[in-house]
């Protein structure tokens, strides 16, 4: 049977528990469905089981990262015969230990990472790959206590540096919530006869588009990347890309795309070269399913970017 799981992340004092216990004591959501609230971290709110209907919520604390196995989450299904998972991480965890470690009939329905507005920014500077972390897969983010205007900007930019499909509210101590309707254009024309990359906008594009492969499906583009290529490869096919920064040296990972053409036969491991080639969303087995196949009209040999790993600043 398949587990739903909804995933609340944040550092303390963000918010979570307020959060949760407000959905519990939704009757629309806590309804006859046994639950299990799992609990990885102890902040100054406590829960308030007399509010909600407590006798289909199981609460069970996890005081220590190591404590999350894939036998320990089956065993805590079994016992409390649950039909759905809420869990409210600890923020100085990694998530993908969590997911590793979730069952395979555990399935995230969604997920919400919380976040002071008063010193998310701070988090960000002393702790960024935990902020990274939060933001990578989450569908919304919430600011709690934004009540400078004069804020907001630099938040939408942290939350749009890693993610562009996570929405955003900020909601002020007066309990007010404001949906972020900030402008944020992409710095190529998706539009033009050839959607031209400058070096510094790799990585913001590359992620746009495995965001979002229809909207580039038939698009042509041009883009500067080094060639990965080995004798298990298809005839005529390479893959180009870049290295990409997501928010430190420990996680620059090359991100490339499948290229076929009969130029691209010639090509060798590192070279660096220009491409313009139109994009097809198709079944790739470099890919394992469906992706972006570019299909080359043209490659030139250049020279490496300035500024060799991508990043999002």
């Amino acid at each position: 049977m398949e587990i739903p799981v909804y995933l609340f992340t944040g550092f303390l004092e963000s918010g979570k528990t307020k959060f949760i216990q407000e959905t519990l004591e939704d009757k629309k959501f806590n309804n006859a469905e046994k639950t299990l609230l799992l609990l990885c971290e102890e902040g100054e709110e406590e829960y308030e089981p007399s509010r909600f209907n407590c006798k289909n919520v199981v609460i069970r604390n996890i005081d220590e990262k190591e404590d999350i196995s894939l036998v320990a989450l089956k065993r805590l299904e079994k016992e409390t015969g649950c039909d759905r998972v809420l869990i409210e991480y600890n923020g100085m965890w990694d998530l993908p230990h969590l997911y590793t470690q979730m069952p395979d009939n555990w399935t995230v329905y969604q997920e919400v990472m919380f976040a002071d507005a008063t010193t998310i920014l701070q988090y960000n500077a002393n702790m960024r790959s935990l902020v990274v972390d939060k933001l990578n897969n989450c569908e919304l983010v919430v600011f709690n206590r934004a009540d400078d205007d004069n804020v907001k900007p630099e938040l939408h930019k942290l939350v749009r540096g890693i993610s562009r499909r996570a929405e955003i509210l900020y909601e002020s101590t007066k309990g007010v919530v404001e949906i972020d309707e900030i402008e944020d254009p992409l710095p190529f024309d998706i539009n033009a006869d050839v959607i031209e990359i400058e070096d510094k906008d790799y990585a913001l594009w590359y992620r746009d588009l495995v965001e979002d492969f229809k909207k580039y499906d038939g698009k042509t583009v041009k883009f500067k990347g080094i060639v990965a290529k080995d004798d298990k490869m298809p005839e005529n096919t390479a893959i180009s890309g870049r290295h990409i920064m997501t928010c430190c040296v420990d996680d620059i990972e090359y991100r490339g795309l499948v290229c076929i053409g009969d130029e691209v036969e010639k090509l060798k491991l590192r070279d660096w070269i220009t491409v313009v080639a139109k994009i097809k969303v198709e079944k790739h087995k470099i890919y394992r399913g469906k992706g972006p196949v570019l299909y080359v009209k043209e490659i030139e040999y250049s020279e490496k970017p300035e500024q060799e790993v991508a990043t999002f600043y």
